[in-house]
């Protein structure tokens, strides 16, 4: 299989290897419900360290992963910093941030992916896939990756989102409207996407003109291009009328046995009198539940990147600048990939999380159908509190906005006959006004050309004075006793503003009034979580840093059996840390000095012989016949007396024990 070759690739190759192991710290006031790490999470941190602290608990667990990381395009001022032992890569850390006048920000992105990927496949359990977004700038590069990390036969497909709902006029070249959706699975083999449901349109298309018992049903076209050598052969119509055989350059998609069989169960349409060529009939209720999803994604179905930004203004009750957030993806795209990818129960991870959109579309999805999905979400930006978590927490609660509502009054294409009829078009643009009140006071608007744009916003006249006589207080260009004045001083306004617009061609009149309203929430909760300081074992060693228990256990659970750490049993003893594929696993620790250094701590007959009475005395006395794995500081049995006892016995490698 071909390898794409990028600077720094030997150092990142197995840099995830090297990643310290930091524990999850629960901020309860940021978090909603009860602090669950087997809830949903949002976690603050890069994302690199919070995978790795994942995988205790969710190696092999998620179902689906989607990311939005950096597209590279140069000008998203991202950092490179991973902390490679490598000098090109620590060289690298001085020159952040990543630029389009740096001829390696392609490696950088490379090299800041790969690890991020190897862990993400770690997580992935074997039915989850991974969609990633990107544009031009590194979808070839990252499906080289993918191709690597994943495999090429776990390749499932390119989704082309149609993100932009009008072209970009001021591109040099091209109106760039699209991005990407990879997707790849983890095991294409174990992996299924679920069909998505059918249009009121598309079952509009099933009809039943013979009333069939069967139901309605769709016309499918006898005629195929594939090539057939049983698809040649004349077909007489029920009128008696000889089809000399499939039209020039196509086969029939059946046989003449089949076909024969097909008519006499009435699977074929001659048409209403019996003449025309003859098609097959699909029944509804014989065909799948659901369509085949597309690669094709259009805005109207799927969101754009405008709507995606004006409803995260709307849920923040802000309006969001640019430098904020740029790129919101939309819900809707979301609930795509999940309607697509995930199911009711599933878990979704977000590792590049920015405004939260996944969690949403997860929120949203399970208020719809009363699903189960989880979501965790990671995010390393300082936003993480104040945009991502923030998000979430209105999503689930409801939320109040103020918006603006826009309508259109007028909407006409100006050729260059009527260009030459500017009066009239300024004519009805002050009828408009009066009619919703606002005078008759015209904007004064420049006609340049039809490339040309021009705009004029007209605002709600000031509220009269005090002691302003009903004459004095009309707009200027309404003359008193004025029936247009009348109407225009008594009328109720629907709007707070009036904008006319020349544009491309295009003249433009459009109501503009203020909206507010009370959003719903969907209901959920989330823990919030910040990480903690990585295991270093020089300072356990020290006892200078000693993690708690819950940290430490779930990390040598994973390392020590590869599985991940499941919520432990109501009637478990203490020390109990899980159960893995062939063997309990006990943890003999507390985060302190004194106890560590107690004969407390240690592996004792009597406590050997508890944790094996614990086993045997499972599945009705029965037992499981599983090993018992202990980490202790230390332990009071001989080997045989261990083995007796059914006891693996690993230290804890602490030199503090030692007394002095």
């Amino acid at each position: 299989m071909p390898e794409i070759v990028f600077k720094g690739k030997e150092y990142v190759y197995n840099h995830h290897l090297t990643v310290p192991y930091r524990p999850l710290l629960v901020d309860v006031a940021k978090g909603i419900g009860p602090a669950d790490l087997g809830s949903n999470l949002i976690i603050h941190g890069d994302n690199l360290h919070a995978l790795k602290s994942l995988l205790p608990r969710y190696a092999g667990q998620v179902d689906l992963v989607f990311i939005d990381p950096p597209y590279n395009t140069g000008n998203e001022g991202w950092c490179y910093s991973d902390g490679v032992n490598s000098p090109i890569m620590k060289e690298w850390l001085s020159t952040n941030p990543v630029d389009g006048e740096d001829m390696l920000r392609h490696d950088k992105w490379l090299c800041m992916m790969w690890p991020r990927l190897v862990l993400l496949r770690e997580l992935l359990s074997e039915r989850g896939s991974i969609w990633i977004t990107l544009d031009d700038n590194e979808v070839h590069h990252a499906r080289d990756i993918l191709d690597e990390i994943f495999g090429a036969d776990n390749f499932v497909a390119t989704c082309i989102w149609h993100k932009m709902d009008s072209p970009k006029n001021t591109a040099e070249f091209f109106s760039e409207d699209h991005d990407y959706v990879l997707v790849y699975a983890k095991s294409k083999a174990n992996w299924h996407l679920n069909l998505l449901p059918r249009s009121e349109e598309m079952l509009a298309r099933y009809k039943n003109p013979d009333n069939d018992p069967r139901g309605p049903w769709l016309l499918s076209d006898l005629a195929a291009r594939n090539q057939y050598t049983q698809g040649l052969y004349s077909i007489t119509t029920k009128n008696g009328r000889v089809i000399d055989g499939p039209p020039a350059g196509s086969y029939w998609r059946v046989s003449r046995e089949k076909f024969d069989l097909l008519d006499a169960d009435n699977r074929i349409w001659w048409g209403e009198k019996g003449d025309n060529r003859p098609g097959i009939k699909r029944f509804l209720s014989e065909v799948k539940d659901g369509v085949v999803p597309q690669t094709l994604w259009h805005w109207e179905d799927v969101g754009s990147t405008r709507n995606a930004k004006q409803a995260l203004s709307q849920i923040l009750s802000s309006g969001l600048d640019g430098d904020l957030f740029i790129t919101p993806k939309p819900v809707e795209l979301l609930e795509k990939v999940l309607e697509i990818g995930a199911d009711s129960d599933s878990l979704i991870l977000d590792s590049f999380a920015g405004s939260g959109t996944t969690a949403h579309a997860v929120l949203k999805a399970n208020a719809k159908d009363g699903g189960r999905r989880r979501f965790i979400l990671v995010e390393g930006e300082d936003y993480a509190d104040k945009l991502t978590a923030e998000r979430v927490r209105r999503a689930i609660k409801g939320y109040a906005w103020v918006g603006t509502q826009r309508e259109t009054l007028l909407e006409e294409k100006i050729n260059f006959t009527q260009f030459k009829k500017a009066d009239q078009w300024l004519a009805r643009i002050e009828a408009i006004k009066v009619k919703e009140g606002f005078g008759e006071d015209s904007p004064q608007m420049e006609l340049g050309g039809w490339g040309a744009v021009r705009s004029a916003k007209v605002k709600e006249e000031p509220a009269p004075r005090a002691g302003d006589t009903q004459q004095n207080a009309l707009p200027p260009s309404l003359p008193a006793g004025s029936s247009n004045a009348a109407q225009a001083q008594t009328k109720k306004k629907r709007f707070h503003k009036l904008n006319v617009e020349l544009k491309d061609g295009m003249l433009k009149v459009e109501g503009e009034k203020r909206i507010s309203e009370r959003v719903d929430g969907l209901g959920g909760e989330f823990t919030y979580c910040t990480l903690g300081e990585p295991l270093d074992i020089e300072k356990l060693l020290s006892g200078e840093s000693l993690p708690a228990f819950d940290a430490l256990g779930a990390w040598l659970f994973h390392t020590a059996t590869g599985g991940t750490l499941l919520p432990v049993p109501k009637d478990a003893p203490p020390f109990y840390l899980g159960e893995a594929k062939d063997a309990h696993v006990w943890l003999v620790y507390q985060p302190e000095l004194m106890f560590l250094k107690s004969p407390e701590a240690a592996l004792t007959l009597s406590r050997a012989k508890s944790f094996a009475d614990w086993g045997h005395a499972r599945n009705g006395g029965k037992g499981d016949g599983k090993r018992h794995l202990v980490f202790a500081p230390a332990k009071y049995m001989s080997n045989k007396q261990l083995l007796e006892y059914g006891v693996d016995y690993a230290p804890l490698p602490f030199a503090l024990y030692r007394e002095g």
